[in-house]
């Protein structure tokens, strides 16, 4: 019969299908894709950023000027909302800039929430949240071309702990260059 390596080229090629649609597709527990972190104490969140102090008119400036990446990438969020804080404004028009001035630059968008709230719901808060800031770009001049937007919900927090303060860092959307 001849069907019968029909079948077999056909179950291997859907198993190899399978394996590659399983496959990881990088990144690290802190959610940056290439093992650094945000924050130089290594925590992932630099100092002053949950409270949004030292966020001054002049934030990103500086950077734009060389063409550094913007040394802050990640904003945050309030709970349950994907409404842009507006003294994160400034780190968002930084990111934009650096974005238009360097055409063939990409950023992925990865939105996270804290642990409260079904997997599911995180998942699409999450999605939500980088949304907004991709949003904020796409207004701001800067090619959907781009930007990716992932969403990894509760599955990659910032830091560990049931109190507010662990929560208020885990609400985020960070910039993986």
């Amino acid at each position: 019969m001849q069907f019968k390596p029909y079948a077999r080229t056909l179950a291997a090629a859907l198993s190899l299908a399978l394996v590659a649609g399983c496959s990881s597709t990088g990144g690290t527990q802190d959610g940056s894709m290439d093992g650094s972190r945000d924050g130089a104490d290594g925590s992932g969140v630099s100092s002053g950023q949950v409270s949004g102090s030292g966020l001054g008119g002049t934030a990103g400036s500086d950077q734009q000027a060389d063409g550094r990446i913007p040394q802050q990438r990640t904003i945050y969020f309030e709970f349950d909302s994907d409404r842009i804080r507006s003294e994160f404004e400034p780190v968002l028009a930084a990111n934009a800039r650096y974005l238009r001035d360097n055409g063939g630059a990409r950023v992925v968008l990865q939105g996270h929430t804290d642990e409260r709230g079904t997997r599911e719901y995180n998942m699409a808060l999450g999605e939500r949240r980088a949304g907004a800031v991709e949003d904020f770009l796409s207004v701001q001049g800067v090619s959907p071309s781009q930007v990716e937007v992932v969403s990894y919900g509760e599955e990659r927090p910032a830091a560990r702990g049931q109190n507010e303060d662990a929560y208020a860092q885990n609400r985020r959307v960070v910039f993986a260059y």
